[in-house]
């Protein structure tokens, strides 16, 4: 049998600040092929260039991975300010749409950092612009200095509802993760299921309820050590049974 084919949606950037490019992390690639046993394609992150239905045809299932750009305020009925930071708003475009559309078919989804906070706006939920300026909130941010190892380095523990999607998923109710994002859930939609905090109060795991198939989102970055990382391995490979059971169904 192949492998079924995951879409990673994209980011747009400046190669050299001035040569338009779409790409993401080799990480997310490599937990794709290697822990998913599948084939990673990644998906120019605008509308214009794929459409939701075409997308749909050609994956088996999706990852939303981080990004620097934020997911725009207004797709949560939110002003734009200053601390909100960056957006793009043709990932915007695509990506919320495609959730909505891929959770409603039973096509399995795996958010990541930006990602998870899309799954939670596509779902209604509202976002905090900066957690670290609220109240007894730790500073979740990608540390400024330091090698990759170390901005990816574990932080802090993730505490998980007992039973739930995600304590099963981890064979136990404590998880420690990396820490390397600036928003964060406020008010959590009607469907979006908080089952992990961080030890500050920071929803950190979400699932989609009455979804038909895999619909779950962590606000960390498993794809980093995917292979090897305790945790990260079993969120991949619980999406992957996922998605390879659509492909067989097809």
């Amino acid at each position: 049998m192949s492998r079924p084919v995951i879409g990673i949606v994209g980011n747009s950037y400046l190669i050299n600040d001035e040569y338009p490019a779409q790409a993401c992390g080799t990480f997310n690639l490599d937990a794709v092929r290697y822990v998913c046993d599948a084939i990673p394609v990644i998906l120019p992150a605008d509308p214009a260039l794929i459409s939701v239905a075409e997308a749909l045809e050609t994956c088996a299932g999706f990852i939303f991975p981080g990004a620097r750009p934020n997911v725009h305020p207004s797709e949560y009925g939110h002003d734009e300010t200053e601390a909100h930071g960056a957006f793009d708003r043709a990932r915007d475009g695509l990506a919320l749409p495609l959730i909505r559309e891929a959770v409603a078919r039973g096509v399995p989804v795996l958010g990541l950092c930006r990602g998870f906070q899309e799954l939670a706006v596509a779902f209604g939920s509202t976002l905090h612009p900066e957690i670290r300026d609220l109240p007894g909130r730790m500073n979740h941010r990608m540390p400024p200095d330091g090698t990759l190892e170390e901005k990816f380095e574990l932080r802090h523990d993730v505490t998980l509802t007992p039973g739930g999607r995600f304590a099963q998923i981890f064979g136990g109710t404590t998880v420690r993760t990396n820490t390397l994002h600036g928003q964060g859930i406020d008010e959590p939609g009607a469907r979006v299921v908080i089952e992990g905090y961080a030890p500050d109060g920071t929803p950190e795991a979400i699932h989609i309820a009455d979804a038909p198939g895999f619909a779950m989102g962590v606000q960390w970055h498993p794809e980093w050590n995917a292979g090897a990382d305790p945790v990260s391995r079993p969120l991949f490979e619980a999406f992957a049974r996922a998605a390879h059971g659509l492909a067989r169904a097809a």
